[in-house]
């Protein structure tokens, strides 16, 4: 049995990795109808062989795509701004880029009132002082800037919302979708705890 694809194959191929199917039909007699050689069997070898096909050059089309969108771009900021390499550029296709999000985010595990200052939340790492946080729920959102960290805490200027349990506190509220290479704001969630009785 040939080589057929299975699964996804990986992009820095040499040569081309689809390996062709030569399809034949029955020979029959042109008087009796009777099948004098049988055509190619269709298997689900083959009907696999098309479908990891067709996937496979799409997900090359798509990478190809994505380098020629991050060369566009790096043309286009050179030609505006010589000697830029890009810096603030970012096709969001998870290549390395000199612009690095800062994704530190934790959540308020108590709620809080309009003015409070201090938050206790799940954990510090990577919060800093004097440095801006965005705190949102599925009400409310604000920016503040925290003003000191503490043990599990993090203290910042007065808030002009309340806030709920499981609010979260983070340097940025995007999450970034690699797939269709674009940003959204951060969900907020909601978790049900079901307690269970032991006789």
């Amino acid at each position: 049995m040939s080589n057929y694809m299975n699964g996804e194959i990986p992009l820095n191929f040499k040569k081309n990795p689809y390996e062709r199917t030569e399809w034949y039909d029955d020979v029959t007699d042109p008087v009796t109808g009777e099948v004098i050689e049988d055509g190619t069997l269709f298997m689900s070898e083959f009907a696999n062989n098309f479908e990891w096909g067709i996937f496979n050059a799409y997900r090359f089309m798509i990478e190809m795509y994505r380098q020629l969108e991050r060369m566009r771009i790096q043309m286009e900021l050179d030609g505006r701004v010589p000697g830029n390499s890009g810096t603030f550029a970012d096709t969001l296709d998870g290549s390395m880029n000199k612009i690095k999000l800062d994704a530190a985010k934790t959540d308020i595990i108590e709620a809080v009132i309009i003015g409070t200052t201090t938050l206790k939340v799940a954990s510090v790492d990577g919060f800093t002082p004097f440095t801006q946080v965005t705190i949102f729920d599925d009400v409310a959102s604000e920016d503040v800037v925290i003003t000191a960290i503490g043990q599990g805490t993090i203290t910042v200027s007065a808030l002009t919302n309340a806030y709920k349990k499981g609010a979260k506190v983070a340097r940025s509220n995007v999450q970034i979708d690699m797939v269709n290479a674009e940003m959204g704001v951060g969900d907020w969630q909601t978790f049900n705890v079901e307690l269970v009785e032991v006789v």
